[in-house]
C-alpha cells in the first residue's frame, strides 16, 4: 500500500525529467525560446514550465533573461597538445583523413595548429609539389618528413600549449600569401556563436589566415558544438566546407547548411 501511493509521485518525477530532457533537445535545436513558446510545444501550463526551468537553471543547464530560455553554453579553456591529442581521437583520425583528400594536384594551402590538423599531415600525400604556410611547428616537423612538400613556418612566440605561433611576427609573414585553401581546427562552433577558439591571438592570426586562401575547410568534432569560448573567429556562414563526425545531430546539420555551407559528416 505504501509503495502503491507513491507510484504517481514517482511517475510525475519521471515525466519532468523527460520533459527536461526534451527542452534541452529543443533549445540546441531553435537556441532560443521564450517560456510560453516552450510550454506551448510541450502541451502543458506555464506553471509547469517555469518549476522545469528552475531546475534546469539550478543545475547551470540553460540561462534565461527577460523571459527567453537558451542552453548555458561550455566555456572552452586552453588545453595544452599533450591533453587535446587524446580527446575524441577516433572522430579526428576519420575528419583528418576526409580532409587530407581534398588537397589538390601542385595545390598550395595553409594548415593551422591543432590536433585534427595534425592528425590530418599523417594523411596527406603530395600530388606534384605542394606548398604549405602554418604557424604550427608540430605539423611543420611532420611535413618535413614528407616528399614533394614545401613548407613555410610563420615567426613568432612559440606558446607552450599548442606548440604554435600568433603575434604580429606570424601576421607579418602572410603578406606575400595566396593559397587556394585554409584547413582549421576549432574549440567550438554554433549557428549563433560562430566559430570559436580559447585565445584571442589564435583568433586574430586565424582571420588573417582567412583572408589569405580562396576555400575555408573547418575540421571539428560534434563535441566542439555548441561551446563558447574568448576567441571569435567567424560567421560559421563565413566556412565554405564543415567536416565533423555522425554525431552532429540531422536539424543542426540542415541548419549549418541553410547557411550555404557544404557539412561532410564522416
Amino acid at each position: 500500500m505504501f509503495f502503491t501511493n507513491f507510484h504517481p509521485i514517482f511517475d510525475g518525477m519521471k515525466r519532468n525529467q523527460k520533459r527536461q530532457e526534451d527542452i534541452i533537445n529543443l533549445l540546441s535545436i531553435k537556441e532560443k525560446m521564450s517560456i510560453n513558446a516552450i510550454a506551448e510545444h510541450f502541451g502543458v501550463t506555464g506553471a509547469t514550465i517555469r518549476t522545469d526551468i528552475r531546475d534546469m537553471e539550478n543545475r547551470h543547464e540553460i540561462i534565461r533573461n527577460n523571459g527567453i530560455v537558451s542552453l548555458m553554453r561550455p566555456y572552452v579553456v586552453n588545453l595544452a597538445v599533450k591533453e587535446k591529442i587524446f580527446i575524441n581521437a577516433e572522430q579526428k583520425e576519420r575528419i583528418s583523413l576526409v580532409a587530407a583528400k581534398m588537397i589538390g594536384d601542385m595545390d598550395s594551402i595553409v594548415l593551422t595548429s591543432g590536433t585534427t590538423i595534425e592528425a590530418m599531415t599523417r594523411h596527406i600525400v603530395a600530388r606534384g609539389k605542394l606548398n604549405v604556410v602554418t604557424p604550427s611547428i608540430s605539423v611543420a616537423l611532420n611535413l618535413a618528413k614528407l616528399p614533394d612538400v614545401e613548407t613555410y613556418i610563420l615567426g613568432g612566440k612559440v606558446q607552450t600549449t599548442s606548440l604554435s605561433v600568433r603575434d604580429d611576427y606570424s601576421l607579418s609573414g602572410l603578406a606575400n600569401v595566396s593559397v587556394s585553401k585554409l584547413f582549421l581546427s576549432c574549440d567550438g562552433f554554433d549557428v549563433s556563436t560562430g566559430v570559436i577558439t580559447a585565445t584571442l591571438e589564435e583568433a586574430r592570426l586565424t582571420k588573417a589566415l582567412m583572408k589569405a586562401a580562396g576555400k575555408i575547410i573547418l575540421l571539428a568534432d560534434s563535441s566542439k558544438l555548441g561551446k563558447t569560448g574568448f576567441g571569435y573567429i567567424c560567421a560559421l556562414e563565413d566556412v565554405d566546407i564543415l567536416i565533423t563526425d555522425r554525431g552532429l545531430p540531422d536539424k543542426v546539420k540542415e541548419r549549418i547548411e541553410n547557411l550555404g555551407v557544404h557539412v561532410e559528416t564522416v
